[in-house]
């Protein structure tokens, strides 16, 4: 297919994922990207590259004319948007169209269809799709929205009417809640979508999240590629997909996927699209939305059908009909797909961001593979999604599946910040989970045991210096000069030595280092009043150590050193992955001053909910941040007094800033 040129008006793995696809199909690809990602690996892959902005997804990402401009002088007369971003909106694919360059996706009408979700529900109602009960007018005023609350009950769930991808979504199950709710979605919907309009739908308790694929070209031609589940959602966002659904019946995936159809064809859809629905316990399902772009959990459909989605969309762009009836559909096995995420799960799920210090993806592992944004030595900002790739395995059957994925898990190395690999091996590894208990609320339900991580901090701190042993060049020579180890040696006595551990907090331990000879070692480590004797051999080439504990316990871990000579260690085992540093101090903001709140994250102040001389009650909002998409409240610690501003509406942070000065009325202070 040469002569076509495509644009792909986006970024990270997605981007990677459209480029690889058009020039596997002959096409010249061209990449636009924003000055944070002037080194991001999609930049390189793509046959051009072109600028069009600040970090900011508004002067680059989102700037249609930046984007238009690049594709003119790239000859682009194909513009593909991914997802996020420009990928619905309808002002842009109708811009595509009036300057000559095809859009990649449906046609603006469908956009604005199904982008309007109070339209969208009235369409969908007509075409005979099941509908949750809801309240979708025009009256946005406060009164009214209070009002339709109280005749519908609660729970009560908050849409922005704009919305998608999980943003701007909250329940509510209090009306005592309702009001600043109300609130905080206007805010997030009118920043993420440029449009404040609410939705209010009863909230389905203990639902699933099933939605269908479907594919429409401009022929009349349509078919759905079968169903996903995509209930393992935390703040609304998915982060494990598998197709197809498990613990479906036929007749309702019959009928789910025939309602899937009769809304496609109600809006004249043309493309691969995504209709979303909740399927509560009793078998009942109710149309959600639809999603008019690619989907990020595609791959899994992909796997069980064999059908590229993105080559499709691409042809169908191009007028080609489809060349399948839905009789010729099939699916084979199981897929499943865990999402990557710059984030914490220790803390709150906070956004992360810093420099990718080692990266080691499991490219080469049967039945998987990796849809990947990123690279070692890149600098992951705080201005996008935090999303850096996806882990997708595809088996014979879902257990299956999931054995390939853990495997996956295990070896997908990440290292420079915190990220959530080691709290997606234990959802998948849950016994819940592997027994298909799917639901919405999954992540709440089991939240003890999936924030309980395989191995205990104890464990950590004494692997992490066993790591940090084993790395140091004196520890791993052969030479036997006393005074070329660190084995504390001395004429007499046992050589015991003390050393301070950071992981997450401070620790010490005393270690007495036995005999060390290429590679291999002992040592005996003291936390508290207990002993613990550790034999080591590791593996230079692989970085892999294999560590046997006088308990019987034996661990099997890789590592990398952080800094040169090694200040620390990054460690993979059991799916976790943490950092130790060794003899390496470090401001604990926290204690540093315990008067003061401090931003927990790199992002933008988007509200201020107090100043200077407020007194305000425990757990009252105060200052409300914003990075990678999502809002965090920094709350009053305790009933007291805000003595001081630190910062300002729209000022960007860094993580550890103090955001204002606060005095307890507790004079045990705020911790």
């Amino acid at each position: 297919m040469t002569g076509h040129t495509l644009l792909v008006a986006n970024r990270g793995e997605i981007a990677s994922r459209i480029i690889g696809t058009g020039r596997a199909m002959g096409l010249t690809t061209v990449a636009v990207y924003s000055e944070a990602d002037a080194e991001a690996p999609f930049t390189r892959e793509a046959d051009q590259a072109y600028p069009i902005g600040p970090a900011m997804a508004a002067e680059s990402y989102l700037n249609q004319d930046r984007i238009l401009e690049a594709a003119h002088k790239a000859g682009a007369d194909l513009i593909h948007p991914g997802y996020g971003f420009l990928s619905e909106n309808t002002s842009f694919s109708e811009r595509c169209l009036n300057e000559g360059i095809r859009f990649v996706g449906p046609g603006a009408e469908a956009i604005a269809a199904m982008g309007d979700k109070t339209a969208a529900k009235t369409l969908m109602e007509n075409a005979g799709v099941p509908l949750v009960p809801g309240y979708h007018g025009e009256d946005q005023s406060l009164e009214r929205l209070k009002k339709e609350a109280e005749s519908m009950g609660m729970p009560l769930l908050i849409k922005a009417s704009a919305g998608g991808g999980g943003k701007g979504m909250r329940v509510v199950r209090d009306m005592d809640d309702l009001e600043t709710a109300l609130d905080g979605v206007k805010r997030e919907a009118k920043a993420a979508f440029g449009d404040d309009r609410l939705l209010l739908e009863r909230f389905v308790d203990e639902p699933r999240h099933v939605e269908v694929q479907v594919l429409f070209d401009h022929h009349g031609n349509g078919i759905h590629l079968f169903d996903r589940d995509c209930s393992i959602q935390r703040r609304h966002q998915k982060i494990i997909e598998e197709a197809p659904a498990p613990n479906v019946t036929e007749a309702t995936r019959e009928a789910m996927t025939a309602a899937a159809l009769r809304c496609g064809e109600a809006i004249g859809y043309r493309s691969a699209g995504t209709v979303e629905f909740l399927l509560g316990p009793d078998g009942n399902f109710y149309f959600m939305e639809m999603n008019t772009r690619l989907q990020v959990e595609h791959p899994v459909t992909e796997a069980i059908t064999g059908v590229d989605l993105v080559e499709w969309q691409i042809r169908v762009a191009l007028g080609e009909c489809l060349p399948w009836r839905q009789a010729d559909i099939t699916s084979e096995g199981h897929a499943v797909e865990a999402r990557v995420y710059a984030e914490d799960p220790d803390h709150g799920f906070l956004p992360t961001s810093g420099r990718i210090s080692y990266l080691n993806e499991p490219t080469d592992q049967a039945g998987i593979r990796i849809d990947s944004g990123i690279a070692s030595g890149q600098t992951v900002s705080n201005h996008y999604d935090p999303m850096l790739a996806k882990v997708i395995a595809h088996g014979s059957t879902r257990n299956d599946a999931l054995e390939r994925l853990s495997g996956a898990l295990t070896r997908y190395h990440l290292a420079g910040f915190a990220c959530n690999v080691g709290y997606l091996s234990r959802i998948i590894n849950h016994e819940a989970f592997r027994g298909s208990q799917l639901r919405t609320d999954f992540v709440k339900l089991h939240e003890g045991d999936l924030m309980t991580q395989s191995l205990t901090g104890s464990e950590q701190r004494v692997l992490g210096l066993v790591g940090w042993l084993w790395l140091q060049p004196a520890t791993r020579s052969s030479g036997q000069d006393p005074w070329d180890t660190l084995t504390g040696w001395r004429l007499a006595g046992e050589g015991w030595q003390r050393a301070e551990v950071h992981s997450g907090e401070r620790y010490i331990l005393d270690y007495c280092l036995g005999s060390t000879r290429d590679g291999n070692g002992s040592v005996r480590v003291r936390e508290g009043d207990g002993i613990i004797g550790v034999h080591w051999s590791g593996n230079a080439t692989t970085r892999s150590l294999s560590i046997q504990g006088t308990t019987g316990k034996r661990r099997e871990l890789e590592l990398t050193a952080i800094g040169q000579p090694p200040a620390g260690v990054a460690l993979f085992a059991l799916g976790e992955s943490w950092e130790v540093r060794v003899n390496h101090p470090e401001i604990d903001l926290a204690e540093a001053d315990t008067g003061s709140l401090t931003a927990p994250m790199h992002g933008r102040v988007v509200a201020l909910h107090c100043q200077a001389g407020d007194r305000v009650k425990a757990g009252q909002p105060l200052v409300v941040m914003e990075a990678m998409k999502m809002e965090h409240t920094v709350t009053a610690p305790a009933e007291g007094v805000v003595t001081e501003l630190f910062c300002s509406q729209d000022e960007n942070l860094k993580a550890g800033h103090t955001l204002l000065s606060f005095e307890a009325d507790d004079t045990g202070g705020t911790a």
